[in-house]
């Protein structure tokens, strides 16, 4: 009985042609400088939630199928008497995925999620943070397939963090389009 173990399909790819498409462009002598992928960070906020509970639940819900692992609630770290918010009060949702969870979602969000976004062009490259990190906002959840349109009651969006390895944004625009990531085609080569 053989016991082989499971590679994503983005993993294989990293490891068979984005590593050596990156040394190749920046010159990295060992394997172990290509920057890389580390975990992909969901975030919701929940418009409403201080008022009904239930909007919570649902969020939760939500990111757990379109993640594929258990969301937790974020809750507010102050009081803010104008939206009634108290100290540890529930207010969003939030998923951190590593490892071949990370690489399944981003292989969905890349080729199933994003081309069902309406008059998709490609996603805006100015999302760098100066160390490596991109963030997407989705305005929509229903642009996951795992989401039953019928039973959305309130359309929402949500933000998706990429955390890389990389020093730079040229490094992380350079591994997240060698993932597939879609941007748009309006950068220009020096």
């Amino acid at each position: 009985m053989s016991t082989t173990t499971y590679t994503p399909r983005l993993q294989a790819k990293y490891h068979n042609e984005v590593i050596p498409a990156l040394m190749k462009k920046f010159g990295y002598t060992s394997v172990m400088q290509v920057p890389k992928l580390t975990k992909i960070c969901l975030n919701r906020g929940v418009n409403g939630a201080v008022t009904d509970k239930k909007l919570i639940d649902i969020a939760i819900d939500e990111m757990t199928i379109i993640s594929g692992q258990k969301a937790q609630s974020t809750r507010s770290k102050k009081d803010i008497s104008n939206f009634k918010l108290r100290k540890h009060m529930p207010i969003g949702a939030r998923v951190t995925l590593r490892g071949v969870k990370m690489f399944e979602f981003l292989d969905r969000l890349v080729s199933a999620s994003l081309p069902r976004v309406r008059d998709f062009k490609g996603i805006s490259e100015k999302a760098f943070d100066g160390r490596g990190n991109y963030t997407l906002g989705v305005t929509e959840q229903i642009i996951f397939p795992e989401i039953d349109i019928d039973k959305v009651s309130k359309i929402t969006g949500m933000d998706i963090t990429f955390v890389t390895t990389s020093k730079n944004n040229e490094e992380a625009y350079e591994l997240l389009k060698e993932m597939g990531m879609p941007f748009k085609n309006i950068r220009k080569e020096n």
